[in-house]
């Protein structure tokens, strides 16, 4: 399979030939085990863009940010990953965290017996590196309505909340969002979705993977779509919604 296809190649497409990019990775290649999942991924963001990674189930969309998190699965074999013009291919995944890389996971990982405070307060690691408490609770009003209540205990919109602000009470340079609006009901999807175009206009470059791609497309300035691990199409969000082609062929929309 070639890494973009003939037919659905676009008019302006990913590219590193104008300057070095805020963030990008090239020709990555992870394992989990003996699995190949990861076969040559490669795309690059300027500083402050929002790129949505899509792809049908099993496409290697969350394969692919777990690898650019560091994460031990799934295991990066070949490739390199670069933020802010330093390699962060070889570091563990707390390094990549402390160089800017902050992870929500789908399943959120709010960490039981803590309540919503201290769950932002423990992400503070670093004084000043991140969102003051202030700031957080300024662009998330329920949370500060909650921030007593344990985080386990919050509904799901409200975990996902807390998901996001504690990666912005992290030092920041790159959001990676794996399915935030996975299980939420329409009411709060809407939600999530006015806080991410906060994030959008405030410049926080960002990698989001959702299934529902409409919602991404949306928010998105840019997309890469991932066919059985490898990239089927890298161009503007735009010109994915305006190709059904396209979509129907590798998003079944």
């Amino acid at each position: 399979m070639n890494a973009v296809t003939t037919q659905f190649q676009p008019e302006t497409a990913v590219s590193t030939d104008l300057g070095t990019p805020f963030f990008a990775v090239q020709d990555i290649h992870s394992y989990y085990g003996e699995s190949y999942i990861v076969q040559g991924v490669s795309f690059d963001i300027a500083h402050g863009e929002i790129l949505a990674l899509l792809g049908r189930n099993g496409a290697g969309k969350s394969s692919t940010l777990r690898t650019i998190a560091r994460l031990d699965n799934p295991t990066l074999q070949r490739g390199e990953i670069w933020l802010d013009g330093a390699p962060i291919h070889k570091l563990k995944s707390f390094q990549a965290a402390q160089a800017g890389i902050q992870l929500v996971p789908e399943d959120r990982r709010i960490i039981q017996g803590l309540s919503v405070e201290e769950n932002l307060t423990l992400a503070q690691v670093a004084p000043g590196a991140g969102w003051e408490l202030d700031r957080i609770y300024g662009h998330f009003p329920r949370l500060a309505e909650r921030r007593r209540q344990e985080g386990t205990t919050l509904s799901g919109g409200e975990q996902q909340m807390l998901a996001i602000a504690r990666a912005l009470a992290r030092d920041l340079k790159l959001l990676l969002l794996d399915e935030p609006y996975e299980g939420l009901a329409p009411v709060i999807v809407q939600e999530i979705e006015t806080i991410l175009h906060e994030i959008k206009e405030l410049g926080i470059t960002t990698v989001i993977v959702e299934q529902n791609a409409v919602a991404a497309l949306k928010l998105a300035d840019r997309a890469v779509i991932l066919d059985t691990g490898e990239v089927a199409f890298a161009g503007t969000a735009r010109e994915v919604l305006d190709n059904a082609e396209l979509r129907h062929e590798y998003l079944a929309i």
